[in-house]
């Protein structure tokens, strides 16, 4: 018998419940699934950072802490956390992304805004879009996400240039990294895609100076990490028209306070951290693979780099 702690929100308990005893069925695995196994006794944490665990010392004979979000960066640092800590990778996590990500992309580029709110009665025939070829876009992150967002915008003919910290190779894409590579990535970009994760080297990539690398009049697409941007920057560059529009879909503090001038403004869009998200049965099917695969000798997959952050 493999004892499998649930921590996460109750309303997630209730989602995943049914999902996860399924897998594990499927997969011909002996669980016992629960919300209140004896800390000793638990093999496996199936986890959300918003759950009841939060020090992990008394998980003494715990092998693995499998988050059900890709984001770690609020457990990584947990000083208790000793135990392997794996992140969700999931295709319908990526394929939801690659969808928000292209759908907003193509409503900028597209500027379908003018002609869903603007109905004034006036036809302006004389203004068009230019082609997906003349409108180069950044992808700044690599990872699964950014790399299936960028390959995304490529087949629809947008010139794609994705950085990451380290070299990457991705076909149909410029690949670049390190400080230079980034200055060069976002030099005179029209749309600019964040999609890398929170950690101390990655907050306010975007700030005053990096913001005015980039062509008049672009676009800020943050469906990564709220840390990413320096919100006064980004509210800046929308003053001056450096920007012409940012949709946010991530942000320090969430639920974002209903005074925060993001709300307000007529060149932000903010969606409530919507753009893509872990669907339990997808999810519960990774998971018991991951513990089977740990159970029979093999490695983790997709096992956090504590260093690295992610």
């Amino acid at each position: 018998m493999i004892n499998v702690l649930f921590s996460a929100k109750p309303a997630a308990w209730a989602e995943y419940r049914v999902s996860l005893e399924t897998a594990f069925a499927d997969a011909g695995m002996d669980v016992a699934l629960a919300t209140d196994h004896a800390p000793d006794a638990v093999d496996y944490i199936v986890f959300a950072p918003n759950g009841p665990v939060t020090d992990f010392t008394p998980y003494v004979n715990t092998k693995g802490i499998l988050s059900l979000w890709a984001g770690v960066e609020t457990v990584v640092g947990n000083a208790t956390l000793t135990q392997p800590l794996i992140r969700m990778v999931d295709d319908s996590l990526t394929a939801g992304m690659v969808e928000w990500v292209v759908g907003h992309a193509l409503r900028h580029h597209l500027g379908m805004d003018v002609h869903i709110t603007g109905q004034d009665g006036v036809w302006r025939d004389t203004v068009y879009p230019p082609l997906a070829r003349a409108r180069p876009v950044t992808i700044l992150g690599l990872g699964a996400l950014g790399t299936a967002c960028g390959q995304a915008l490529t087949t629809l003919g947008f010139p794609v240039t994705g950085w990451s910290r380290s070299p990457k190779t991705v076909d149909g894409m410029r690949c670049l990294h390190g400080a230079d590579g980034l200055r060069d990535a976002l030099t005179d970009a029209q749309i600019v895609v964040l999609l890398l994760p929170d950690t101390p080297a990655t907050e306010n990539t975007l700030n005053a100076d990096t913001l005015a690398l980039l062509a008049h009049g672009a676009f800020v697409i943050n469906p990564g990490r709220g840390p990413l941007i320096d919100d006064d920057a980004v509210l800046a560059a929308l003053e001056s028209g450096q920007i012409a529009h940012a949709t946010l879909d991530v942000f320090r503090i969430e639920p974002l306070p209903s005074d925060h001038p993001y709300w307000a403004h007529p060149s932000v869009t903010v969606t409530p951290h919507i753009a893509s998200t872990t669907r339990p049965d997808t999810a519960s099917r990774i998971i018991a693979a991951n513990i089977q695969r740990h159970q029979t000798g093999d490695q983790f997959e997709n096992q956090v780099d504590r260093v690295a952050g992610y």
